[in-house]
């Protein structure tokens, strides 16, 4: 078996799943080098991955690092430029979502795809690789609901994280860019169309500190796709009860909820509080299989010299949609997308 060699650069929180995935349970990659501007992130990387090849510089790792391929999970704002500088050293690239921050990096980034075709370019949207959602996809495809017309899609971070979220707010791009964009791409895969127009609405009323920076804590963002149907998206950041993340499907025949109560597991607690579902606390514990399945898909994609069926025009696709919502949010009025 073909094994590729890797390079990650950022070892934050979901960097460090990725890096976990890469080095320990896919079986065709290995992970040889590291970058991060973060010493800890290094160190993590030398005790708990076994890798001595570090890097502060990426350019560098680029040049020196013996891999083929790289990683990035890097601050939003570096993914356009460290994709372009990676294609043009020749390496395979997996980059975390979004693709960039601005629509002028994202052509940029469009670019370098289209100058190096026979390399692999993948971009994280791992939710595509969820059971569930891989699932219910299938049974759209199938015909099980009829034809999709509609997509509800809701997705509140924990409120027992808070506190890093308004600490990241006045830099986020505001809340449907920081939150939306995986609900953004799931309404476009589902319904195999592209929104026309949006109308948005946001909202605070137990932490003003998001206001105060030109944020939001909750917002409702609704669409309107070319062949008529519709989507839905209600994004926050205060759920009491942990990470919660729910989509539904309507078709003319059917629909599909995903998620409806986001379970940690099966098992039911019986006690004083009544009978309680334990809720998953974290997106790293939600989608846990679904990081693995998509950096298996992009490793199998180098060793099968095929295509991942997500693609750097998806990225540009959905950053334009985020930056639409936005405006749309912003101003109180429907906006054309």
């Amino acid at each position: 078996m073909k094994t590729i060699k890797v390079g990650i650069a950022g070892l934050g929180r979901l960097g460090k799943v990725h890096a976990n995935n890469i080095a320990f349970k896919i079986p065709n990659a290995t992970l040889t080098a590291a970058c991060s501007i973060v010493p800890a992130e290094l160190e993590y990387a030398k005790n708990e991955l076994g890798v001595t090849d570090l890097y502060t510089d990426y350019r560098e790792m680029l040049e020196k690092a013996d891999i083929d391929a790289v990683a990035i999970v890097t601050t939003s704002s570096e993914h356009c430029w460290q994709i372009e500088a990676a294609l043009d050293a020749g390496k395979h690239v997996f980059t975390d979502k979004p693709l960039g921050v601005d629509l002028e990096q994202c052509k940029l980034a469009e670019a370098a795809v289209e100058r190096h075709p026979d390399q692999v370019f993948f971009l994280g949207f791992m939710r595509r690789y969820d059971s569930s959602y891989a699932y219910a996809k299938k049974k759209i495809q199938e015909g099980a609901i009829g034809k999709p017309y509609m997509v509800k899609a809701i997705g509140i971070d924990p409120e027992a994280l808070v506190e890093g979220s308004i600490k990241f707010a006045a830099t986020s791009g505001g809340i449907f860019i920081d939150m939306a964009i995986h609900d953004i791409d799931l309404m476009r895969w589902f319904l195999e169309d592209e929104p026309t127009e949006v109308y948005a609405l946001g909202a605070t009323f137990k932490h003003p500190e998001f206001q105060a920076v030109g944020d939001d804590e909750t917002a409702v963002a609704t669409y309107k796709f070319k062949n008529g149907g519709i989507g839905v998206i209600h994004v926050g950041r205060t759920a009491p009860h942990g990470y919660h993340v729910e989509t539904e499907i309507i078709g003319t025949e059917g629909s599909i909820r995903i998620s409806p109560i986001p379970e940690k597991n099966l098992a039911m607690l019986y006690n004083s509080n009544g009978v309680v579902t334990e809720c998953v606390e974290g997106f790293p514990e939600r989608f846990a299989a679904a990081y693995l399945a998509e950096m298996q898909e992009f490793i199998d994609c180098i060793c099968e010299n095929r295509k991942p069926g997500v693609s750097v025009y998806d990225g540009t696709k959905s950053t334009a949609i985020g930056f639409g919502t936005t405006e749309a949010w912003k101003s109180g009025k429907v906006v054309a997308l």
